[in-house]
């Protein structure tokens, strides 16, 4: 990936719908090469789909919750079952197994406290516990999509 390719990403994180000619324009390219740059950075995977952005709070869904699990069970077949469990609930923003005190931290968004409540209680079903912990947020200060794209490692 070179300093154009890098060009093309930080545009099209903060545009999408750029049109080809615009974007092209902006990495300083002509539209064809520009266009079969995107094609390849999508055939390769960086690009992993567009999407439009939706303010949670204008459709509805207030209440932003970060959860993190505790586990005694460690084994494969217990995360495969706990992973489609939770993968299949459509809260969940996000899904990380961690690293430290805590086995997996999610990110949930619902409308309220009564949809957390019914949330929590799909999740304590899906698959044995050891500890919840529900931490719900008071204000989002920031939130990002888009990624600082990082430079080319320096050779030694």
């Amino acid at each position: 990936m070179d300093a154009i390719d890098r060009k093309i990403l930080t545009v099209l994180q903060e545009n999408a719908n750029i049109p080809i000619a615009d974007l092209a324009r902006a990495v300083g390219l002509s539209s064809t090469p520009c266009w079969k740059r995107v094609q390849k950075l999508e055939k390769s995977g960086v690009i992993t789909g567009r999407v439009a952005l939706v303010d949670p709070q204008k459709i509805g869904l207030g209440l932003t919750v970060f959860v993190s699990i505790e586990t005694d069970d460690h084994s494969q077949a217990w995360l495969a079952r706990f992973a489609a469990a939770v993968s299949a609930m459509p809260e969940v923003m996000d899904f990380y197994r961690m690293a430290g005190d805590v086995d997996y931290l999610l990110r949930v968004v619902v409308a309220d406290t009564a949809a957390y409540d019914g949330f929590y209680q799909r999740l304590i079903a899906a698959a044995p516990l050891k500890k919840v912990t529900s931490r719900f947020a008071m204000e989002r200060i920031k939130t990002a999509s888009a990624y600082r794209i990082p430079e080319p490692a320096e050779p030694r």
